[in-house]
């Protein structure tokens, strides 16, 4: 009796502790939020908090992709360089149909296609070298991560490439229900993937793979598909978020573009409580990451600390959430 007593204690212990995990990157956030708006008195304002919103829109978003990767036991490096390649082919596709006299609305279109169509090619591609070459993801990505760059820098002959219709930049200007767009997408692709990945049987999956591979193959579960699924995904978030960005500022910077997206991205997941071993995570957590990062970006910056420290608070944030991860494990 007292064996069975144990048995249940310890399984209450580790629902205990699942639900805590669950909700530490909501507590730290709402911790943050309060020490900031004692920090300055502007924080807490309706432009700045939109400001923030808006900024960490398109890293966040990437790391809805990445969120997959990393539970599934994986990584991405190349997201960055990936949204500066798909989004210079979006401008190259939009400025050859203005050109070629097709109307503003159709180009705008048709460069949004291509920058989604080419993130899931360059997503895919990553997994199938990963799952098929059985090389590892982190040499992959990094290779990736340098191929994207260099073919951007190329194709732009290092430069930029401007948008030659003013549609596509008022696209990414625009604002609904007082929210600009970007962060609505976020939120509309969070509810999407977080569905997918806690009430599917794919999610499932990714948790199992990621959880152990091995096991989750011996269970009937295609390991390689599932991963290359997740990496395909990813590209697709990459594909928005680029296209976005581009939207934006009506043109893409070859050798700007997407700089340090994947250290953003990374860590915005992991401060969300996604585990680096996998087989662990929330799409939501992740969300809520990448606006923790924001926050800490807008509070540095109100206090007057050098935008070149915030790599800094980052890596250490990066290295102090997953420290605190194994400690928990």
């Amino acid at each position: 009796m007292s064996a069975i007593s144990t048995s249940a204690n310890a399984v209450f212990e580790r629902v205990r502790h699942v639900e805590k995990e669950r909700y530490a990157a909501f507590v730290a956030l709402a911790i943050l939020t309060v020490v900031s708006s004692f920090l300055s008195p502007f924080f807490l304002q309706w432009q700045n908090l939109l400001n923030i919103l808006r900024q960490v829109s398109y890293t966040g978003i990437i790391g809805l992709g990445m969120t997959f990767v990393i539970v599934s036991g994986g990584i991405d490096l190349s997201v960055g360089s990936m949204a500066a390649f798909v989004a210079s082919l979006a401008i190259l596709a939009l400025n050859a149909l203005v050109k070629a006299g097709y109307s503003p609305d159709l180009a705008v279109a048709v460069s949004v296609v291509c920058s989604v169509l080419a993130g899931v090619v360059c997503g895919f591609a990553n997994g199938f070298l990963i799952t098929k070459g059985r090389i590892a993801p982190f040499i992959v990505t990094l290779g990736t991560m340098a191929l994207f760059r260099s073919l951007s820098l190329y194709m732009a002959d290092a430069g930029e490439f401007q948008s030659a219709a003013a549609l596509f930049g008022a696209v990414g200007s625009a604002v609904l229900l007082r929210i600009p767009v970007p962060v609505l997408v976020m939120i509309a692709l969070a509810a999407g993937l977080a569905f997918l990945l806690t009430r599917t049987r794919y999610g499932r999956y990714v948790r199992a793979v990621g959880s152990n591979a091995r096991v989750a193959r011996y269970s009937a579960i295609d390991v390689d598909s599932t991963r290359l699924v997740a990496y395909a995904l990813n590209g697709l978030m990459v594909g928005v978020s680029a296209i976005l960005i581009a939207m934006r500022f009506n043109s893409v910077g070859s050798s700007t573009l997407g700089v340090n997206y994947e250290l953003d991205a990374i860590a915005a997941v992991i401060i969300g409580g996604t585990s680096m071993a996998g087989g662990r995570g929330t799409v939501w957590g992740s969300v809520v990451g990448a606006i923790t990062l924001g926050v800490i970006n807008n509070m540095l910056n109100m206090v007057g600390i050098s935008p070149y420290l915030q790599g800094t608070v980052k890596g250490l944030v990066i290295i102090g959430a997953v420290f605190i991860q194994r400690q928990r494990q």
